[in-house]
C-alpha cells in the first residue's frame, strides 16, 4: 500500500509517494503525467521523513545531493535516462542531445525529452537540469516557471523575495535585480 504526504515548498505543494520505504513519486501541482489520488494511498509522513527532511534542506540551500532511496517505474530506456539524470551534479545543466549520447542513443534527443518529461521523481532525479542545445529552457512537466525557479535556485541567482510561489501554484516568480 503506497504511503503519501504533502510538503509545502517554494515551487508549490509537492505530493510524495513511497512503497516499501522507497520514494516512487514526487509530483508538483498540475504536473503533467502525475497520477490521480488513489484510495489505496495512506497518509504517513513518517515513511517519507528522510525525503521531507532532504527536500527542506535542498530548498534552504543546505543540501546539494539527495541520499533518499528512489525507485522509478518505467521502460528500460526511461530508467537509463533517469539514472543518467541522477548523475548530474547540482547547479549544472546538460542538453537533451548530450543526455542522449550518455545513454548511447545519440540521435534520440526527442525520446530523451519524453523520458525526461515522464520522470516520476522530479527535483530529486533532476530533470529540470536538462535544457535545449542552444541553452534555452524547453519543456518541463512541472511547468517552465518552476524549471526556471529550480535552475535559478541551484545557481544561487534567486533573491530572498523570490523564494516563494505567489498566487497561483503554477506562477513562480523569479526576481531580477534592480539597479
Amino acid at each position: 500500500m503506497p504511503s503519501t504526504t504533502q510538503l509545502e515548498s517554494p515551487v508549490g505543494v509537492l505530493t510524495l509517494l513511497a512503497e516499501d520505504g522507497t520514494l516512487t513519486g514526487l509530483y508538483m501541482e498540475r504536473q503533467r503525467y502525475a497520477p490521480s489520488r488513489d484510495d489505496t494511498w495512506r497518509e504517513d509522513r513518517s515513511v517519507l521523513a528522510l525525503v521531507v527532511e532532504e527536500l527542506e534542506a535542498y530548498f534552504a540551500r543546505e543540501l546539494t545531493e539527495f541520499t533518499a532511496k528512489v525507485k522509478g517505474r518505467g521502460t528500460r530506456f526511461q530508467l537509463e535516462v533517469w539514472h543518467q539524470l541522477s548523475q548530474l551534479p547540482y547547479g549544472t545543466t546538460i542538453s537533451y542531445g548530450e543526455l542522449a549520447k550518455r545513454v548511447n542513443r545519440p540521435g534520440a534527443a526527442r525520446a530523451v525529452g519524453s523520458a525526461n518529461g515522464h520522470n516520476p521523481v522530479g527535483i530529486i532525479v533532476p530533470c529540470h537540469r536538462v535544457i535545449g542545445a542552444d541553452g534555452s529552457l524547453t519543456g518541463y512537466g512541472g511547468g517552465l516557471p518552476r524549471k526556471t525557479w529550480l535552475l535559478a535556485h541551484e545557481s544561487g541567482s534567486l533573491f530572498p523575495e523570490a523564494m516563494a510561489v505567489h498566487d497561483s501554484p503554477a506562477a513562480v516568480r523569479v526576481a531580477r535585480p534592480t539597479s
